[in-house]
């Protein structure tokens, strides 16, 4: 029997292992020419001997080095069983205690009953569009399930509702004079009409756009970024600004300036990070659409915690600027801002106008399922700083493979890649090694980068502005330096592995993969296991397409999802897939308080 990764993954343990694991592990003087040690423990064996007799590691003859790892080996040996009966004891009792905590006083939400909030997006604009609905009713539908909302979630975190109203009752007075216009057209305005919530670090003209951040809290945006002037322009109007956590930077959206958001199938959940407010808000009925920003998974976990459909795009396809923090080194490349929405029919329509006039991924082409090649790939391969894949997370996946092959006819290969345990070492190793704004900068703002030791001590005694998972951010940023070799071997491991995945998927194959090991977590309850995004983060890395597509709720009653990966440029893919999976009721967002799509 195997220790529970859950017990290794605890955030005392794991920050621990992880500096010692990314900085010694792949020392070939200690451990010899094209060997790696992935144990903690065996790691502590390997600094020992590289720390006090460096020059004595470097001539080691062979055999030497194999009793030093014999040696290794045992203490791993013993170590493993005794942290096999300690996790034994503590999971158990840790999840006990949360749940304790917080299954007594939390409740699911009403469930979204009006018929005209359970339309899709592109379904309301037709019906706007043919006057069948008007533009100000469906905005203050939308305005009064929020305002319902707000106390047992808190997702949504700034108003324009009366700019809305202005803005949906213009529409409808210039419909009623000349609907037929081609100005309103379907080509022209996809979205015409239709209530548009926007995650609070973008700017909206007039609207913060802090990141979360306290010293930020006052600022007010002068002008719309892109994509929300492009998404305007296709008739969208926005209403509301969502949650997110401090600086856009770990998977539970909570902040000194707004406070936590809750999920909306169990408010002692969280909603995920950092779009956690917009999934939230879509998954309960406050919005139908939504603009998401994803640099490890920011779009794919809320919209899995949620129950929702979200994309992120391939590389450089849709524009980022405009968001508060902004990536401001190589760390760009990992970051993509993709729509989030309830219906798979809202997904591709989204994601064209937030595109706009760049044709790098034909998002036009037609997509015959059944001609495609499937790579079903069921976890990591066991990384040490990530869970284990929950087992109905594993049988909706296995659900998934199984429609695709049987119904549709796709062919499915279940395939292995070493590399992907990695991919937290890789991650910290693209954005350690970008250059650009330090994060204890950001979380200085307009001052000095913080010292995130004293932030610390500020905050063990109740006098700090910032989370405790932004100042441990801070506190391992501060390690970077003792990981420069590390990082090199991560980025020659990325390579391969990049060369491995443009090799694997071209313009007529997927991968399904988990979105991520557990189920939406108990609030805090991340702390405990840090490096769980790593399900999500590996594809930043690589700049692919990936849309995360809901499965229906487990036992407990919590969101279940996958996330389907396409090639360079292949959005059009991915989302064919989730759209067959959406029509053969495979995939849908369930609403809260029942239990099917």
């Amino acid at each position: 029997m195997g220790i529970p990764q859950d017990m290794t993954n605890w955030f005392y343990i794991t920050l621990v292992r992880w500096i010692f694991l990314r900085r010694f592990a792949c020392n070939q003087s200690t451990l010899g020419k094209g060997r790696q040690l992935r144990n903690g423990s065996g790691v502590i064996v390997g600094y020992i001997f590289y720390l006090y007799f460096p020059g004595v590691c470097k001539s080691y003859s062979v055999c030497l080095r194999t009793e030093m790892m014999k040696l290794a080996k045992a203490i791993q040996q013993i170590l493993y069983y005794i942290l096999t009966v300690i996790s034994w004891i503590v999971t158990p009792v840790a999840s006990a205690i949360f749940s304790w905590i917080y299954d007594g006083s939390s409740k699911v939400v009403p469930p979204v009953e009006d018929d005209v909030l359970l339309q899709s997006a592109v379904t309301l604009a037709r019906k706007i569009r043919s006057r069948e609905l008007r533009a100000v009713d469906v905005m203050e539908k939308y305005i009064s399930r929020v305002t319902e909302m707000h106390d047992h979630l808190n997702t949504v975190v700034a108003r324009r509702f009366s700019e809305a109203r202005e803005e949906a009752q213009a529409l409808d007075e210039e419909l009623d004079r000349k609907a037929a216009d081609e100005k309103f057209s379907e080509k022209n305005k996809p979205l015409l009409g239709v209530p548009l919530s926007v995650k609070e670090a973008f700017c909206v003209t007039g609207m913060p756009n802090s990141g979360g951040l306290v010293s930020r809290g006052i600022f007010r945006a002068e002008s719309d970024c892109p994509v929300v002037g492009r998404l305007r322009e296709a008739g969208a109007i926005p209403y509301c600004m969502t949650n997110v956590s401090e600086l856009c930077m770990w998977y539970e959206s909570a902040n000194r300036l707004y406070g936590r958001s809750n999920n909306p199938y169990h408010t002692g959940r969280i909603v995920g990070g950092s779009s956690g407010g917009e999934g939230c808000n879509i998954a309960s009925g406050g919005a139908v659409v939504g603009i998401g920003s994803d640099i490890g998974g920011s779009i794919r976990m809320p919209a899995f915690f949620n129950g929702i459909f979200g994309h992120k795009p391939s590389r450089g396809l849709v524009p980022n600027d405009g968001q508060f923090p902004i990536a401001t080194g190589k760390d760009r490349d990992l970051m993509s801002t993709g729509p989030m929405c309830r219906y798979m029919d809202d997904i591709l329509p989204m994601l064209k106008v937030m595109a706009g006039s760049n044709k790098q991924a034909n998002l036009g082409r037609q997509v015959d399922v059944s001609q495609l090649c499937v790579y079903n790939i069921v976890d990591d391969g066991g990384s040490l700083l990530v869970s284990k894949v929950d087992t109905q997370l594993k049988q909706a996946q296995a659900k998934v493979v199984h429609f695709l092959e049987t119904s549709l006819g796709a062919k499915v290969k279940t395939i292995s890649i070493p590399k992907f345990k990695f991919a937290v070492d890789i991650w910290a190793a693209k954005m350690t090694t970008s250059g650009g704004t330090t994060f204890c900068e950001y979380m200085g703002y307009e001052g000095p980068a913080i010292n995130p030791h004293l932030e610390f001590l500020k905050w063990c005694i109740g006098r700090s502005k910032h989370t405790l998972p932004a100042i441990a951010l801070g506190c391992v940023e501060k390690l970077d330096h003792l990981l420069e070799g590390v990082n090199r071997k991560a980025l020659e491991s990325f390579e391969k592995l990049e060369t491995e995945m443009n090799e694997l998927l071209d313009e007529n194959s997927v991968i399904i993969y988990p979105s991520h090991p557990k189920v939406a977590p108990y609030h805090n309850q991340p702390l405990m296991y840090p490096f769980n995004w790593a399900y999500t983060g590996l594809f930043n890395t690589l700049g692919l397409p990936v849309t995360q597509v809901p499965l229906g709720l487990s036992k407990e009653g919590l969101p279940l999802g996958v996330q389907i990966v396409a090639g360079m440029n292949q959005d059009a893919v991915s989302i064919a897939v989730a759209q067959e999976l959406e029509d053969g009721q495979i995939a849908g967002w369930v609403n809260p308080g029942t239990d099917s799509f």
